[in-house]
């Protein structure tokens, strides 16, 4: 049970290895925790609410977890063992939190696989976490079934059919409970393992302390479940706070504002991108939600002006944070008593945050206020490392910190600004240049709906700066005349000398735009 706890405060350590501590009663006895006693324990105090909306499907919390105890029974007369990995591909219906909370109560691992990877990618993830089986429905089943025979794992269907467990397997905290892959930007993806205590614990941090969810709050489930944000921010911290889910295999703008409208979500989550389109679709007349108290935006930077533009058609506020695969995934959060725009707020509670030097990567040192670095986190939320990838891992993991990768500034009072990627830096002459900034400039600019910039080689330079656009309905817009617009409102340096104009931008089913593949379209 949750209630049984003691959580430790986050502490400076010397050693990676550090990092993984058994979580442990006053009295010194190990503590057994699953992720899927988030799920039981709202099913005993709110049995008969809604759990999940999926189309005209409406399931209450005692069903719901009444299907898992059944499927975790159907995986244990299939073989399935505590500590063994079941692989998900499901898509955003009621079948998917009924698979991973049944795979938790069995006591196996989950590994939810990317929904839009081919069938020699999804066999790459079933082989290289060694999963004993993979379970499939839907539209992806197809691709499932292939990838399990090329990798030679069993494909297991959503069957209910047969005795139910009594109540979830025990596991300790510690133990890995879901193992989430990377987007591969950099070569193949890698396994990031999370543990029941990581991910048990941020979604009691976001459902109670950042998004103060209830039992009569409406959060629409439209980022895909696979995803870190989908899994962990809406569906596991509504499901935890006894509030009702409301699912959606397919997002377009004016669909989910119909979505919304019917359903009376209370909180959306979702990414810039579908921002965008709810923006879009409301300016064409679409139908604004009446009780909207609450918007999240993560998974990628929300442009300033995109913020004032939706806080302006929806009455409601957008607060942002930050977070990755890597730390279950919330780290920041801007609350609403002290949100401070453009930045993605100060550290969840029990999470350290820190701006590192980025050209030294064997240690840490961190760096003072105002100085750009790349950001480091510490805390609860830090995964256990990378499934046998050691060398990942020390890397990824230094002197008790994770680095992120990303680029960042902190100011005196704690609040966190992304500048960037590291790996987006652009060097332009030998200047630097941060995409966002130069993004935030340019989806100012009236005719502009979507903007993401990029750098290209350049013999000369080393580097040039390339905006690619989306331009609004009715609109038209030359490149050397928005080329012009940045010249006089960027320095010399970061104003884009390459405009290239997209009817879209190519977008990972998160709603992030895919920056190596504009980069090939832009060149």
């Amino acid at each position: 049970m949750l209630g049984v706890c003691i959580w430790p405060t986050p502490r400076r350590l010397d050693k990676v290895e550090a990092i993984r501590q058994p979580v442990r009663t006053r009295e010194g006895a190990k503590v057994q925790l699953s992720v899927a006693t988030v799920l039981q324990e709202s099913a005993a105090r709110h049995p008969d609410r809604i759990a999940v909306v999926d189309g005209d499907l409406r399931i209450t919390y005692r069903d719901l977890w009444q299907d898992v105890l059944q499927l975790a029974g159907r995986l244990r007369a299939d073989g399935v063992r505590a500590g063994d990995r079941v692989a998900l591909l499901l898509p955003n219906t009621a079948d998917f939190p009924r698979v991973y909370y049944a795979v938790l109560a069995a006591g196996a691992t989950a590994v939810p696989v990317h929904g839009l990877l081919l069938a020699d990618e999804v066999a790459y993830v079933l082989r290289h976490s060694g999963c004993r089986a993979v379970v499939a429905a839907g539209k992806p089943a197809a691709v499932a079934e292939a990838a399990a025979a090329d990798a030679g794992v069993r494909l297991l269907p959503v069957d209910r059919g047969g005795p139910a467990l009594d109540g979830p397997e025990p596991c300790d905290p510690e133990d890995t409970a879901v193992v989430l892959y990377t987007s591969g930007t950099t070569g193949r993806p890698k396994g990031a393992l999370l543990t029941h205590a990581n991910l048990v614990r941020n979604a009691t941090v976001c459902a109670q302390d950042l998004f103060t969810l209830t039992p009569d709050d409406v959060v629409l489930g439209c980022l895909p479940l696979f995803h870190s944000f989908g899994q962990s921010c809406a569906m596991n911290a509504a499901l935890s706070a006894g509030a009702s889910l409301v699912l959606t295999a397919r997002f377009t703008g004016p669909d989910a504002l119909a979505l919304m409208a019917r359903e009376a979500v209370t909180v959306f989550m979702g990414v810039p991108t579908m921002y965008h389109a709810l923006a879009e679709a409301s300016a064409q007349g679409g139908p604004r939600p009446a009780g909207l108290r609450l918007a999240v935006s993560g998974g990628a930077a929300l442009p300033v002006a995109l913020l004032e533009r939706f806080e302006d058609a929806f009455d409601t506020v957008i607060l942002e944070g930050y977070g990755l695969t890597e730390t279950s995934p919330a780290a920041t959060f801007n609350r609403p008593a002290e949100r401070r725009t453009g930045t993605v707020g100060r550290p969840i509670p029990g999470v350290e945050a820190a701006v590192a030097d980025p050209k030294i990567e064997d240690r840490v040192v961190t760096l003072a206020d105002g100085e750009r670095g790349e950001i480091v986190l510490r805390g609860h939320n830090v995964f256990a490392g990378y499934l046998d990838d050691p060398r990942a891992t020390a890397d990824a993991l230094v002197d008790g910190w994770f680095r992120t990768g990303d680029l960042g500034v902190k100011d005196p009072d704690g609040f966190l600004t992304i500048v960037d990627r590291k790996k987006d830096l652009i060097i332009r002459g030998g200047f630097n240049v941060y995409p966002r900034e130069v993004e935030e400039t340019l989806a100012r600019h009236p005719d502009i709906a979507q903007v993401s910039v990029v750098g290209l080689p350049d013999q000369v330079r080393g580097e040039e700066i390339c905006a690619a656009v989306v331009l609004r309905p009715g609109t038209q817009l030359h490149p050397d005349e928005l080329i012009e617009w940045a010249r006089g409102r960027l320095g010399r340096h970061k104003y884009p000398r390459i405009v290239r104009v997209f009817n879209s931008l190519p977008l990972g089913p998160s709603g992030k735009v895919l920056k190596r593949e504009l980069r090939e379209a832009c060149a």
